[in-house]
């Protein structure tokens, strides 16, 4: 799978086939192997970090069906569409079978080239609920997106509209954000950030060797650098597979007074502070010549500092300090 990604680099469409072939047989999580998914999709991000986009939410809207009870065709291609913007809406009119979405959704990534999305929408109670849409259906309308990024490049997030589309409930209303799986799929993008840093820190250990051979010996600096790098990635995925532990053995967010969705956000928090050190690190030692003539490298680089950009910063740890405020904490 791993060969069958790095020659797909670039290739949306064949690595939208590949991440199909993924959710017939990788793991869901929650079930007994969650420290393997998300050590495949960190594999997966780690030799492509547009790779592990494409993967991460198509595997994340099947493990959101199943979760609910829903059927669905694995032989097609998913997205998960929740993100809000100003001046936009997205509204559920309707009920049970007769549900249609009304309204538009921004953010939302590779949606010209994707058959079926998780969406959310806003019902008439005032609340949000998940729905099952089919994009090829003549009400949606997908803009194309003035995406300027150098990260990313082919994963292009623009604005989709839609006209009176029929849409399936998937689950209860309110149930997509009261899940226990919420959680656990916000962690799921962590480990594909994480396995972006390792991409990163391959990358710099190579260099380093390749100097070496040519005679130029790493410095106490660069050993340093590395030495550090390390420190943070061996860290951060002990954390990782201790979290994909206590998830599949079903203690995360039992204790008393405690969430699993305050541990997502410091999973979340924790591996997007490792990959902006190791961003620093290795950019800070390597200097632009990389930058500028290796082409494998500047793409991992600009993909993953605008991937990690998902992480909130200081508004999720403002979150997760009024949750330790009220005792959702260890300590």
């Amino acid at each position: 799978m791993l060969q069958a990604v790095q020659r797909s680099v670039g290739d949306v469409p064949a690595l939208l086939r590949l991440a199909a072939d993924a959710g017939r047989s990788w793991p869901r999580p929650g079930e007994g192997n969650t420290a393997l998914l998300w050590e495949l999709l960190a594999s997966v991000t780690a030799v492509d970090v547009a790779a592990g986009r494409v993967f991460e939410p198509h595997l994340d809207a099947l493990a959101i069906l199943h979760q609910a009870g829903a059927p669905y065709g694995l032989d097609r291609s998913w997205g998960v569409f929740a993100a809000e913007g100003p001046g936009m809406l997205l509204r559920a009119e309707g009920s049970g079978p007769g549900v249609l979405l009304t309204g538009s959704k921004p953010w939302c990534s590779l949606a010209g080239l994707l058959q079926h999305a998780v969406v959310t929408a806003h019902t008439g109670d005032g609340g949000r609920a998940a729905f099952a849409v089919d994009l090829k259906h003549s009400g949606v309308a997908c803009d194309e997106p003035g995406w300027i990024a150098r990260g990313l490049r082919e994963i292009p997030s623009g604005t989709v509209h839609f006209d009176q589309v029929p849409a399936a409930a998937v689950g209860t209303a309110g149930w997509y954000f009261s899940r226990p799986g919420f959680a656990w799929g916000g962690m799921g993008v962590a480990a594909c950030w994480l396995g972006g840093a390792v991409g990163v820190a391959r990358d710099y250990r190579r260099a380093l060797l390749a100097g070496a051979d040519a005679g130029r010996e790493p410095d106490q600096l660069a050993l340093a650098s590395l030495g550090e790098v390390d420190r943070i990635l061996a860290s951060a995925l002990q954390y990782l597979a201790r979290t994909a532990h206590a998830i599949d053995e079903g203690s995360l967010g039992t204790e008393e007074g405690r969430s699993a969705w305050s541990e997502a956000l410091r999973v979340r928090g924790t591996v997007a502070a490792a990959v902006e050190r190791v961003l620093h690190l290795v950019g800070s030692n390597r200097g632009p010549a990389p930058l500028a003539f290796d082409e494998q490298y500047a793409k991992r680089t600009a993909d993953l500092a605008l991937y990690v950009r998902q992480h909130h910063g200081g508004r999720d740890d403002a979150h997760l300090g009024a949750l330790a405020l009220k005792g959702d904490c260890a300590w």
